[in-house]
């Protein structure tokens, strides 16, 4: 029987303070947890049901407005993540089965953030100053230097507490193409000091009411080695990413990319990806839901992640309905990034691990050290053979 398993990161989505969150200054995080408590009311019905508050209650914590289901229909569970880091590239690597030896390297906050050499290279090779060179909020460095680089041309290069070389630019001033050209240019200058990602971040707008596009596009560093993607795709399974999936894993392994920008237009493409037949061997569907992340999570919009959440809720029961007996439906996240914690950037969190097989019922996963059991698990269920690293739970699905 041909079976379809789709895979929904809500993005940044954490479910509490890691083990390890103090080597990351992030004990007391819980994205999840304080949101509910900050919200008042009911909440997250399709997760509830899911089993989203009984993942919560396996590490003692209730969710507020969104308990325990009696009956959940999905397993629930929590995974714990084995690679150092608490970034978008390496969550997703470890989610397909790849654990990281060490973290990505990160760059110092303070101007000048980026070394001397490769600021000169990288400025030699596109004959342009960069301006910025420190650690920012993407919102707030455009307002404070887009109307000098509209004067001077230079592009905005500059970090934050991820491993990350963002260039934002304005799109009458660097056309998004040659936006994309410089940061693949970044992208080689950038492989030597194991940065994760290069973000090409365009924006419009005047002076005072500039505006980021949906032009975005991350440059992942190369793949150590093969993932669950191109472990499926050898097997005959068609592999489909949604979303930010097919830039996390550089295209590789992957049949068909869907480069959808925002949450919305990714949940469409899911509900029309649902709605076709499955291929003979079965079909993969990786979907990253980026705004609660991007759009909320830095930007500590307690009320804005819980709509985006709520946003995508409303479609679960959809995504549901579509499904043939034995598909599965996966939800989980990457990392934290707690709106009510100090500061802007991610969190060290253990993420939530809820799997709707249709037709059999919900129970306890209990808790995963790595999220690299999914990968195992999912290898499993298509008969792909084993993949390196992971412990599958396939046989309480």
């Amino acid at each position: 029987m041909s079976v379809r398993a789709t895979v929904l990161v809500i993005d940044s989505f954490g479910i509490g303070y890691a083990p390890d969150a103090e080597r990351y200054g992030d004990v007391g995080a819980n994205t999840a947890l304080h949101i509910c408590e900050k919200v008042p009311g009911e909440k997250w019905p399709a997760l509830a049901g899911l089993g989203l508050g009984n993942a919560s209650e396996l590490l003692g914590n209730p969710l507020p407005g969104c308990p325990a289901a009696d009956r959940p229909l999905a397993s629930y569970g929590v995974m714990v993540e084995r690679s150092p880091g608490k970034d978008t590239t390496t969550g997703h690597w470890e989610m397909a089965g790849i654990e990281l030896a060490r973290a990505f390297h990160t760059f110092p906050p303070a101007y000048p953030s980026f070394p001397a050499e490769l600021v000169a290279a990288f400025e030699a090779e596109i004959g342009k100053k960069i301006i910025g060179n420190r650690a920012a909020s993407g919102t707030v460095v455009i307002e404070e230097l887009g109307e000098e680089h509209l004067r001077t041309g230079s592009p905005i290069a500059y970090t934050s507490g991820d491993s990350v070389f963002q260039i934002a630019a304005h799109e009458e001033v660097i056309p998004v193409e040659e936006l994309y050209r410089i940061c693949l240019i970044a992208r080689r200058l950038c492989d030597p000091y194991q940065v994760g990602r290069v973000i090409a971040r365009p924006f419009r707008g005047a002076p005072g009411s500039f505006v980021r596009t949906s032009g975005r596009r991350d440059f992942s560093i190369r793949l150590p080695s093969k993932s669950l993607l191109d472990h499926l795709q050898a097997a005959g399974v068609r592999t489909v990413g949604v979303g930010k999936i097919g830039d996390i894993f550089n295209e590789q392994g992957i049949d068909e990319s869907f480069h959808d920008a925002g949450n919305p237009a990714c949940l469409d493409r899911v509900s029309e990806l649902l709605g076709r037949p499955r291929p003979p061997r079965g079909e993969l569907v990786f979907v990253n839901l980026v705004d609660t992340d991007m759009i909320y999570g830095h930007r500590r919009d307690v009320p804005g992640y819980f709509g985006a959440v709520s946003a995508i809720d409303s479609r679960l029961p959809g995504f549901m309905e579509a499904m043939a007996p034995g598909d599965l439906l996966v939800v989980s996240a990457d990392h934290g990034c707690d709106p009510t914690f100090r500061g802007s950037d991610h969190t060290r969190e253990l993420v939530p691990l809820l799997v709707r097989r249709k037709g059999r019922p919900g129970r306890s996963l209990g808790i995963h050290d790595g999220f690299f059991d999914l990968a195992q698990t999912l290898a499993e269920l298509f008969a792909a053979g084993p993949m390196p690293h992971g412990r599958s739970f396939a046989e309480d699905l």
